[in-house]
């Protein structure tokens, strides 16, 4: 009886070695890092890949060792850049997870460089198997996706910046010839000089649908338009214009002394934000790239001002710069309408009398 009971061990623990050489070659070969460990946190198992990864603590890997006295020693050997000049926080956090054993799964660097996906799930009898996957070349190809991500926004925003000061200066001196051309039209002209600002008028509209399909920028400006003298203003207007060019000064109030309105005219967005200040304007008009401040940093201003005065003056940008974008931020600082140069004088008066008739029912 002694012999066959001796046998039956014998061959229980032939099955239970057989049981377990199947289960370390399984886990060999894994081409990832496992480690097991026991409801104390305690080594039972780990594979070839587990301690290639952490070669710099192999030497600490032993049945029976605390998997967090492995990480207090390789903490104080710099093995984790995560943990410097917060050491016993970071293995807090650490011991937190594994206790846990959820199987969240959280990124480790280690102190060469690479980077290690990490899962920690409880098992049937209380264990833990940790699964440790190197993600450093995932990293990489997600740091230089990044950097190409960061390249094309660059290089999207230069185009847009590119594309803001072609329109700017390209619509600028345009503005001047068609508005000029509009104050000619509403002069006494012979027959001859009607039929060459005629010609002038439609060169100039050629000229900016020309520009607009160049920069794919904006919206295109209306052309010719007979606006003659019908186009006034309501009431005796008073108008605060804010431009750096003179010629486009020039033009607007050309346009404004026409359709019935006195214009004070400045020279960038600090002048315009102490003119409004010291007197009472009907509107403002403002263009928006200028020295000293801008156009939306004026309005930003003179509305902020306003809070205090207890008073809201009509913001109408007339700008180059006609891009969704740019009549979004226009918006957003305060104006109450934005007409792209070339500034039509029918658009102009329209707006005005607009935004002073909503100014009227809001008051």
């Amino acid at each position: 009886m002694r012999w066959l009971a001796r046998g039956a061990i014998e061959a229980m623990a032939a099955e239970a070695k057989l049981a377990r050489d199947r289960l370390r070659d399984a886990i060999e070969a894994i081409p990832e890092g496992v480690v097991f460990l026991d409801a104390e946190g305690r080594y039972v198992l780990w594979n070839r890949s587990y301690a290639e990864i952490y070669h710099r603590s192999a030497d600490l890997f032993r049945p029976g060792a605390r998997l967090i006295d492995t990480l207090r020693e390789g903490v104080r050997r710099g093995d984790y850049p995560a943990a410097s000049g917060r050491e016993e926080a970071w293995l807090a956090e650490r011991e937190a997870m594994l206790s846990a054993g959820a199987g969240d799964r959280h990124e480790q660097q280690l102190a060469d460089g690479r980077w290690l996906m990490i899962e920690d799930r409880r098992t049937s009898d209380g264990g833990i198997i940790g699964l440790r996957v190197d993600i450093t070349a995932l990293k990489a190809q997600a740091d230089a996706l990044q950097r190409a991500l960061s390249r094309a926004e660059a290089a999207s925003r230069a185009k847009s910046e590119f594309l803001a000061d072609m329109s700017h200066e390209l619509r600028t001196p345009l503005n001047g010839v068609s508005g000029l051309a509009q104050a000619l039209e509403a002069t006494d002209l012979a027959g001859d000089q009607q039929a060459l600002l005629t010609d002038l008028r439609a060169s100039a509209a050629e000229l900016e649908r020309l520009v607009h399909g160049l920069l794919d920028y904006g919206e295109p400006g209306l052309g010719p338009a007979d606006e003659g003298a019908a186009a006034q203003v309501a009431g005796a207007m008073r108008v605060l214009v804010a431009d750096d060019n003179p010629t486009n000064r020039k033009v607007i109030e050309l346009m404004l002394a026409a359709a019935g309105a006195a214009a004070t005219c400045v020279e960038n967005g600090d002048e315009a934000v102490r003119a409004w200040g010291a007197g009472a304007f009907d509107a403002v008009l403002m263009d928006l790239r200028m020295p000293v401040m801008d156009g939306l940093a004026a309005i930003r201003a003179i509305r902020a001002a306003e809070a205090d005065a207890g008073r809201r003056t009509p913001i109408i940008v007339l700008s180059a710069n006609t891009s969704p974008q740019d009549r979004a931020a226009s918006a957003e600082a305060g104006a109450d309408a934005h007409i792209g140069k070339p500034v039509q004088a029918a658009d102009l008066v329209a707006a005005l009398n607009a935004a002073v008739g909503l100014e009227e029912v809001a008051a």
